[in-house]
């Protein structure tokens, strides 16, 4: 492992913390800490960070906004390394905008409005930023980033700065071909279109206002705990269940809308995923249908 004396050295005092909760860099809001936690200044830091973790066999995270991470209560033996301090630059030029992997999607897609862009419009309420988003190929109300990306910028484990293209992307549902792959999105560029910023605006209203109407927005969550299984609404399969409200401890299957898995305040990781596999256990035995974990699990559970 990696000292935090060396990883100062390349990052700054300042951009290395020791032993930081990860429930503080969670929507679920539950997780203990990891060893180190960097954010980098900009991208030859970045590049000199992982170059460094991986000579010392330091393993490594790469963080987005957390949106949809639970991080056992044993926290993380490693480096977790996010963009979102620094590297999270929005650019328009035109038609094209690019943002850099440490935006948040909401900020980006407010940078498309400004512009009088539309086509972002559906990541107005995702708490998340673009290079995680890209990485799960992230999407709400019908739309999703595969439809409006042209092309992103990743930083290899190996180091290597690559430009790829949407068909070596492999964007589908829920997926990329960047998952588990230790890759970095560096920025995404996008392609969107003219529109009338008042219109824009008020899509963006309506469908912000649809999500606080039918998801529980006022509890830490990593939105839909669940992949919409083939045929299915996992939301559906769960409350037909019945298990709407079933609860272990501060974590419980939300009231508001089955599909989600919430912390009511003070819930640990280890009571958020007993609740998330009573659920799988239930739903499977109800009827005959495996949900599929969309939630990342990291670290000691």
């Amino acid at each position: 492992m990696i000292s935090s004396i060396d990883l100062k050295r390349i990052a700054g005092e300042e951009n290395v913390l020791e032993n930081e909760p990860m429930a503080l860099h969670t929507t679920f809001g539950a997780g203990g800490p990891a060893d180190l936690f960097i954010t980098p200044e900009n991208l030859d830091d970045l590049k000199a960070v992982l170059k460094a973790l991986k000579a010392s066999g330091t393993p490594f995270f790469i963080l987005g906004r957390g949106s949809n991470l639970l991080v056992g209560d044993g926290g993380y033996r490693g480096a977790v390394i996010t963009l979102r301090k620094n590297l999270n630059r929005v650019t328009v030029c035109g038609t094209t905008l690019t943002a850099e992997g440490g935006a948040m999607m909401p900020e980006v897609a407010h940078a498309a409005l400004r512009a009088g862009l539309t086509g972002l419009e559906f990541a107005s309420g995702i708490p998340g930023t673009i290079g995680g988003g890209l990485i799960m190929n992230a999407g709400a109300y019908g739309s999703e980033l595969k439809d409006v990306v042209q092309k992103a910028t990743v930083l290899t484990r190996a180091g290597d700065v690559l430009e790829m293209e949407p068909a070596s992307l492999g964007l589908s549902y829920r997926h990329s071909a960047l998952m588990g792959k230790e890759c970095i999105v560096l920025s995404v560029t996008m392609g969107l279109s003219e529109g009338d910023p008042s219109e824009i605006k008020a899509k963006m209203d309506e469908l912000n206002q649809r999500r606080r109407d039918k998801q529980p927005l006022e509890y830490g969550s990593a939105g839909s705990t669940f992949k919409r299984p083939a045929g299915y609404f996992a939301g559906a399969l769960i409350e037909e269940a019945g298990l709407k409200g079933f609860s272990i401890g501060a974590a419980a299957v939300s009231e508001k809308h089955a599909g989600f898995v919430v912390n009511k305040g003070g819930a640990t990781a280890g009571e958020i995923l007993e609740v998330i596999r009573h659920t799988e256990k239930t739903v499977l035995e109800n009827s005959g249908v495996q949900l599929e974990l969309e939630v990342r699990l990291l670290g000691e559970f």
